[in-house]
């Protein structure tokens, strides 16, 4: 038994250190390329403000690819030349690429703004008058013009139930029901 846990402890330990070799070969805790691509959205169905809150999660370094690629010029979102623009951007790429359903009728969201923690963007959300909901359908294409191994993950919380979903790159669609 001890063998086998000090087996497992190993493994965080090589990643780590593979880790800060990278971060000193290129400046990047990352090194620059990071081995998987995923972005996690959330949405809670909020009773009491009747409205989905809706967060993604995002790595930065990725985020920031798409957004030159799509503004065809740098985009910076650790250090903005001008925020609002980079808002309108945030708010442009995922209006293009995330919609939702309730109940069949379709949800017009609302982009509250976004933060750096680290090497994620998490990018905020949230749709009004939602009193109830028995299904949320879901499109999410998110950073599916970035990369052809992209996973989106969708977590989904309605009267404290809570359901989850991976969706791998081309699969873009997902259907919650409660």
């Amino acid at each position: 038994m001890a063998a086998s846990f000090y087996k497992w402890l190993a493994i965080p330990a090589v990643l780590i250190l593979n880790n800060h070799e990278n971060q000193a070969i290129t400046g990047s805790p990352m090194g620059g390329v990071h081995p998987f691509y995923v972005c996690v959205t959330e949405i809670n169905h909020n009773v009491a403000d009747k409205t989905l809150e809706i967060s993604c999660k995002i790595f930065a370094d990725d985020f920031e690819k798409v957004l030159t690629q799509k503004n065809k010029s740098v985009v910076s979102i650790s250090q903005p030349k001008d925020k609002a623009a980079l808002d309108k951007l945030i708010n442009l790429y995922i209006k293009g690429h995330l919609s939702l359903k309730t109940d069949s009728k379709q949800a017009n969201f609302s982009y509250l703004g976004f933060e750096k923690e680290d090497d994620a963007v998490y990018c905020y959300l949230q749709v009004d008058n939602i009193s109830a909901v028995k299904k949320i359908d879901v499109v999410n294409t998110m950073l599916h013009d970035l990369n052809n191994n992209q996973i989106n993950i969708m977590h989904v919380n309605v009267g404290g139930n809570r359901k989850s979903l991976k969706l791998d790159f081309p699969d873009s669609q997902a259907a919650f029901s409660f």
